[in-house]
């Protein structure tokens, strides 16, 4: 459906305000970092890594030791003068803002490096593109699952309210809930890795599949993907499952309580009465209702999920965002906490963005 000129406008607005907030979520950020004094600790990293870099290529080339010391001593001026370290933080911090937006910050310890199979030296940048497609196999793939299994199915059980399968679905709700999902993730690694045998015990090396996939899918490798995927398939089969298995009570009470108020709406009555079929009345009468608020917490769901599960990553020995986060808080990594932060509050405005669309064309009295 064509947006007006309205929509277009409301849409424009919708997202100047939300780039807006990102640079003030950044600026922030910066005043933070220059405050406490961590943005000294970033640009001295940053420095560190340029000087140790240049290094090794001057010994790769053979350059004399004392030649090397010398031309790094001079080169680390330079860098110091260029990050503004001889500067006062309210001068210098804004030179960490554009390595920040386009993540150009580097790792500042072995071990957050380590966890995902890499070493330094190590952008940031690179760091989150290698743990991120791990996150999304993981979590954000069966959060997808559980979404379009709710979203069909929680309209029917609202319409259907009293009924034996609304019961069992507030039950099943109820019982996952209880439940934390990192308890979830141990009985299964227990009940499917150690007693029936189906299903790895430790999923770390997921990693070598998913690279050999990567190498696979460059060279247009057919048979390689193929074995690849059907690897990445066994490895990780058992923890979508699990995270479905959770999120999925969740979603479909969500659901079917939005869609409570509206089957009970006089349209609905109008038309069952009128001898529409249960799936008509569903889909076009309460499935398209409540279309706004249902996408509303799916999509930034889906957005929170791109953060990844510590606890539960970390229960199946899964490299993925939540370890990830978890390695740079406690080895105080401060680059990759602030390349982490960053791309969950982008992601964020990304989603916060693509809702405003829908709504516009989903609920005309937005325009209104």
């Amino acid at each position: 459906m064509p947006l007006d000129r309205r929509s277009l406008r409301i849409i424009a607005f919708r997202g100047v305000t939300l780039t807006l907030t990102l640079v003030v979520v950044l600026l922030l950020t910066a005043i933070i970092l220059g405050a406490t004094g961590y943005d000294e600790v970033i640009l001295k990293s940053l420095v560190s890594e340029e000087v140790r870099a240049f290094r090794q290529g001057l010994a790769a080339a053979r350059v004399p030791a004392e030649e090397i010391e010398r031309l790094s001593k001079e080169y680390e001026k330079q860098l110091i003068s260029i990050y503004g370290l001889d500067k006062p933080w309210y001068v210098r911090t804004v030179a960490i803002l554009p390595k920040l937006v386009v993540l150009d910050l580097y790792v500042s310890h072995d071990e957050v490096a380590g966890v995902l199979g890499l070493r330094r030296p190590l952008k940031v940048g690179e760091a989150i593109a290698v743990a991120l497609p791990r996150t999304i196999i993981m979590i954000t793939l069966a959060y997808v699952v559980a979404a379009l299994i709710s979203i069909p199915l929680g309209p029917y059980i609202a319409y259907k309210r009293g009924s034996l399968l609304d019961k069992g679905i507030i039950t099943y709700a109820a019982i996952t809930n209880a439940f934390p999902l990192w308890w979830l993730a141990m009985l299964s690694v227990f009940l499917f890795g150690f007693y029936l045998d189906v299903a790895p015990t430790s999923y770390r090396p997921i990693i070598a599949h998913i690279g050999t996939f990567a190498d696979s899918l460059y060279s247009l490798d057919l048979s390689g993907m193929i074995s690849a995927l059907a690897r990445i398939a066994y490895f990780s089969y058992v923890p979508i499952l699990v995270v479905t298995f959770a999120t999925l009570g969740g979603l479909l009470y969500s659901v079917r309580a939005v869609a409570i108020r509206v089957v009970s709406e006089d349209y609905v009555a109008a038309a069952r009465a009128r001898g529409l079929s249960e799936g008509r009345v569903v889909r076009r009468y309460v499935l398209r209702v409540i279309a706004g608020p249902v996408l509303t917490f799916i999509i930034l769901g889906l957005a929170g999920s791109i953060g990844g599960f510590i606890i539960t990553e970390s229960v199946f020995d899964w490299p993925g965002m939540g370890v990830l986060y978890y390695t740079a808080l406690s080895t105080g990594d401060s680059q990759m906490v602030l390349a982490l932060v960053y791309v969950t509050t982008l992601v964020y405005i990304v989603a916060r963005f693509i809702l405003e669309i829908l709504y516009v064309v989903l609920d005309p009295r937005v325009k209104l």
